[in-house]
């Protein structure tokens, strides 16, 4: 059985508008592999020195950083994001030996404290940006392996992701 037209057309309206892009989420596109997981929430690839003004338009409040201080050699990133205005933190996760019920801890806190301010929270790739999200949905929220995984995987979990499963799994046996 077919729906009206006219429900179909309200539908569709309604789709578009709830998928429709907002004025921040269009500056911030713009990064590199950036992606909208959360309300008040924006993952991005590197930040290069030309992505600050970017932020300023996107109406970022914080940024939290994941890189390394070795990542970017070129670029003071904290000096140059706290220039612009915004806030900014530093977490460095080199890969998988820093995924630590300790720094998950320390993510929730920086995450917490942002509240409800837009926070762009990044590393090179978005990957250990989704590996800190899938263990911290686990270690802090209960949520299953499964569900964890899922929601790094909306964050940018990629390569890490069997070393989050496996840190799931030994805490699971243990």
């Amino acid at each position: 059985m077919s729906r009206p037209r006219w429900l179909s057309n309200l539908l569709a309206v309604f789709t578009g508008a709830a998928a429709a892009a907002t004025p921040a989420q269009k500056a911030l596109e713009h990064l590199p592999d950036a992606r909208f997981p959360a309300v008040h929430r924006v993952v991005s690839g590197c930040l290069l020195a030309r992505d600050i003004p970017l932020l300023t338009r996107g109406q970022v409040c914080e940024v939290i950083n994941l890189r390394q201080a070795g990542e970017t050699p070129d670029f003071v990133e904290g000096a140059a994001v706290a220039a612009a205005g915004i806030a900014y933190c530093h977490l460095p996760i080199g890969g998988a030996a820093d995924l630590t019920r300790a720094n998950v801890e320390k993510f929730d806190q920086l995450l917490r404290a942002a509240g409800d301010q837009l926070t762009l929270v990044h590393c090179a790739s978005g990957n250990r940006v989704g590996a800190m999200v899938a263990l911290r949905a686990a270690w802090i929220e209960g949520k299953s392996t499964s569900e964890a995984i899922a929601e790094g995987q909306r964050w940018g979990l990629k390569g890490l992701a069997p070393e989050v499963r496996a840190r799931l799994k030994q805490d699971a046996e243990a």
